[in-house]
């Protein structure tokens, strides 16, 4: 199914399977897990609560007292594009939590040392993918110092030409999310191309923009760790893309919760919150 990946498969209660052999320590990892998707968390109570709201009075987009403004932004087309339902409830949405550590800044100058991905729905995860990548280069001292990854991980680590198919396979259609996902679609983009594929075209939500728009000015600033900490969040970034994405995920579950207090509650809706200049209602914590 996943070629260079190793599928470990973790099953619930009542199940049994088999785990496939452990691969060398530089080989991508795919697992899944087999879980029932359901309103175990507060926001995915709320957002379950309104996705059948939604439907029960037509299911369609724009949702009632949506401005006409924020019903065609141009923030939503950019970010989300076409093919894709702007109304779908967010407990329905499937979305692929990114993060990637590179030799540099810039994907002109630099190069791909690690890549990791989790799917989530309706606040479970279904499965992780994370891969070393060869860079084909030094890693540079103070990148090592930073992420702890050395030129001897990556000697041996498969070349990003090997990891694209994997990843793309897992990725699939699912709403792709980054703290400052910018960054990681610049270096990914720039590798499919290098590589003969197209750009992702997946839907994308930012949660440092989230970030910036919901708790500002309630914590110092917005970067990953600042919020893990200041939020108590169940995983802490450490430069490392898996940990990573684990603790975006994390903040984003955090950021839907908050954003359901505007009356956000599907996709379009989170997508133009970022540049809505004014929520467009009170916050349900503040009504009564």
């Amino acid at each position: 199914m996943f070629p260079h990946a190793v599928q470990r498969y973790r099953f619930g209660p009542g199940v049994t399977g088999s785990t496939l052999p452990s691969p060398s320590p530089n080989t991508p990892v795919f697992s899944v897990l087999f879980v029932a998707i359901g309103a175990s968390s507060r926001w995915a109570r709320w957002i379950g609560l309104s996705g059948r709201r939604a439907r029960r009075r037509g299911g369609g987009w724009p949702p009632p007292g949506l401005s006409r403004a924020r019903r065609h932004g141009a923030g939503f087309e950019a970010s989300v594009g076409t093919g894709v339902d702007p109304g779908a409830p967010l407990f329905d949405v499937c979305f692929a939590v990114v993060d990637v550590e590179t030799t540099g800044g810039s994907p002109t100058t630099a190069a791909l040392t690690e890549i990791a991905a989790a799917k989530y729905q309706g606040g479970q995860c279904l499965g992780e993918f994370q891969s070393l990548v060869d860079p084909g280069c030094a890693v540079p001292t103070l990148i090592t110092l930073l992420t702890g990854i050395t030129d001897d991980m990556v000697r041996d680590a498969p070349s990003v030409s090997s990891v694209l198919p994997s990843l793309l396979e897992f990725l699939g259609g699912a709403v792709i999310v980054g703290h400052n996902v910018g960054f990681d679609l610049s270096f990914l983009d720039a590798a499919l191309s290098a590589h003969g594929y197209e750009p992702l075209a997946n839907p994308t939500v930012d949660t440092l923009a989230l970030a910036r728009r919901l708790l500002r000015p309630d914590v110092p600033d917005c970067k990953l760790r600042t919020l893990a900490t200041a939020l108590r969040l169940e995983h802490l970034p450490s430069h490392r893309a898996l940990d990573d994405v684990r603790a975006t995920a994390d903040l984003l579950h955090h950021l839907i919760e908050s954003a359901t207090g505007y009356g956000v509650f599907v996709l379009g809706d989170l997508v133009d919150l970022v540049t809505t200049l004014r929520p467009q209602s009170a916050r349900v914590s503040e009504v009564g």
